[in-house]
């Protein structure tokens, strides 16, 4: 592992908390927890994904402003309800 990328375990986020899975580089909404992984699910909607928590950490404000814009166009596609 390179110094530049040191884990640092957050703690658990609220549900819905926005968050960025570093090893697939994907934003998406804290669903819960089970057996020491992460459910995350993207912001667009769709299927969930499971994350180690060592790979996740909270989204920047640049990244939580893309996810809202992201939410904001799928529902008006109507993707989301």
């Amino acid at each position: 592992m390179c110094a530049d990328h040191i884990p640092i375990r957050i703690p658990t986020p609220a549900l819905g908390t926005l968050v960025r899975d570093m090893r697939r580089d994907r934003v998406g909404e804290f669903r819960g927890e089970c057996c020491g992984r992460w459910y995350l699910r993207p912001v667009r909607g769709g299927r969930e994904w499971d994350a180690a928590p060592a790979d996740v950490q909270l989204a920047d404000p640049a990244q939580r402003l893309r996810a809202g814009a992201a939410r904001a166009n799928a529902r008006s596609r109507g993707e989301l309800l």
